[in-house]
């Protein structure tokens, strides 16, 4: 029988992120923006879990767990929070919490606890489910970036370097290209790691919203706003701040983003006076924002305020040396996602893989490895799991079994731009690099992994590092 969670969070952007992951591992999810809502919902259609939010209008995250506790002494909750404090931790546990857990927080570490949370009260699982719990949240956040490609390191380096910098990074690149991710990895090397990162798709709310999500608001200051409310910015403050698509940002709220970047303060609608922010801005976009500024539609003083630390980031097709490491990775998450076999690629699904063009980037990578993952009923990933026969690719790709499957990983010939074999040095290189990522580190299991001893890993490394190839 599926499973019923609800969500109960006041921002948008998490109940509908909570909503398709969670709904894509089989639960039937429903939402709830406060407390209150959530209650008449649980009346009428009693969920397995809830997911709640502490920090909300009417009725907040601790008042909803009490009434749920008054209701039923088995339902599991889980807390999710960016206003944690140890009293409301502390009174979270005591009234029965499944688990807390600290903004911000990706999709998939939230399903990996909902998981855990059903094997709880299931008596045929383990019961050292807390022990499980530690030990997920105990491992750190990852902070690399897939892939060697060299213009992508010499990326992430600079990025490295910028990212304890109040300077304003803009991500620029074609759509897919992991411009969200990025934004992540700096957060998280940066030294405001252990505070919010937030980020808002500025293409994904009406004009009218987008004022009030960026900048807040106070009680009455518009027709619904039942109460005050922070805004992006505000939410953001000591961590750092995501503007995606920061093209689709209507001139007039350009005007008033250019001040917060320059004074670090945000006025509230309806509100009394300014109030200071100490935010990180990070912003991204799939436009030539040149060119907007010559069209007229975006403010050349907000582009040269942003474009302090400019970042390109390559497409796909630019990166073929990184097709390999990808897949393997969305193979392996999506298999564990769906508690499915890791399946080879067969040979024909490797050439396809190697020579399309990948137009919709990574983002497209990843969603048609899950759907082969999903999909296949064969003993290997073939064509005809990842693409339909109406999608233009060439017809004889669809037959099974054409040639051997081949792992990801394998020892197969690299290739360059020109699809051209890569120089053994290179190889050796990534070889090298992949061994370190797949140990965290670790030289003395990566050595052991590659058959040579650590001092002749630690010769390479410092060989790389005086090349410039290494950062």
């Amino acid at each position: 029988m599926t499973k019923k969670i609800i969500v109960v969070d006041d921002e948008q952007d998490i109940r509908i992120a909570l909503f398709e992951s969670l709904s894509r591992q089989g639960y039937n999810v429903s939402v709830a923006e406060n407390g209150a809502v959530a209650l008449d919902i649980i009346k009428r259609n009693p969920p397995d879990l809830v997911i709640t939010d502490i920090k909300m209008p009417q009725i907040d995250g601790l008042q909803l767990l009490r009434e749920l506790r008054r209701q039923s002494r088995d339902l599991q909750v889980l807390i999710i929070t960016g206003h944690a404090t140890v009293d409301s931790a502390v009174e979270a546990m005591k009234l029965g919490a499944f688990d807390y857990i600290l903004k911000p927080v990706s999709p998939e570490v939230v399903g990996d606890v909902v998981n855990l949370a059903f094997q709880a009260v299931d008596p045929g699982k383990s019961p050292d489910v807390r022990g499980l719990i530690r030990r997920r949240r105990s491992k750190k956040e990852p902070k690399n970036l897939i892939g060697q490609d060299g213009d992508l390191r010499r990326i992430i380096e600079k990025a490295r370097s910028v990212a304890s910098s109040k300077a304003t990074v803009l991500l620029l690149g074609e759509t897919g290209t992991g411009k969200e991710v990025f934004a992540r990895f700096i957060h998280l090397e940066s030294d405001r790691r252990q505070s919010p990162f937030v980020a808002l798709n500025c293409a994904a709310l009406p004009e009218n919203l987008l004022e009030s999500e960026l900048f807040g608001h106070e009680k009455g200051a518009f027709t619904g706003a039942v109460s005050g409310k922070k805004g992006r910015f505000e939410q953001a403050d000591g961590g750092t701040l995501l503007l995606d698509e920061i093209s689709e940002i209507p001139l007039h709220l350009q005007a008033k983003l250019l001040r917060v970047l320059q004074e670090g303060e945000v006025d509230r609608l309806g509100g009394h006076g300014p109030v200071k922010i100490d935010v990180h801005v990070l912003a991204a976009s799939n436009r030539d924002l040149e060119k907007e500024v010559e069209d007229g539609n975006f403010r050349q003083d907000l582009y040269y305020r942003i474009n302090v630390i400019p970042l390109r980031l390559p497409p796909l097709r630019e990166r073929k040396n990184d097709i390999y490491q990808l897949c393997r990775y969305f193979i392996e998450k999506y298999s564990a996602q769906y508690n499915k076999d890791v399946k080879k690629m067969s040979a024909v699904a490797w050439k396809r893989f190697l020579t399309y063009n990948w137009p919709g980037n990574v983002r497209e990578m990843e969603n048609l490895v899950e759907r082969a993952v999903l999909l296949s009923v064969s003993s290997q990933l073939e064509v005809r799991d990842f693409w339909d026969e109406d999608s233009g690719i060439e017809p004889d790709d669809f037959k099974t079994g054409n040639g051997a499957a081949l792992d990801v990983g394998d020892n197969l010939p690299e290739l360059t731009d020109n699809n051209e074999i890569m120089p053994l040095k290179d190889m050796e290189r990534q070889m090298i690099l992949q061994a370190l990522q797949k140990t965290d580190d670790n030289r003395t299991h990566a050595a052991r992994m590659l058959g040579i001893s650590v001092r002749t890993l630690r010769n390479k490394l410092h060989e790389y590092r005086n090349q410039g190839l290494l950062e």
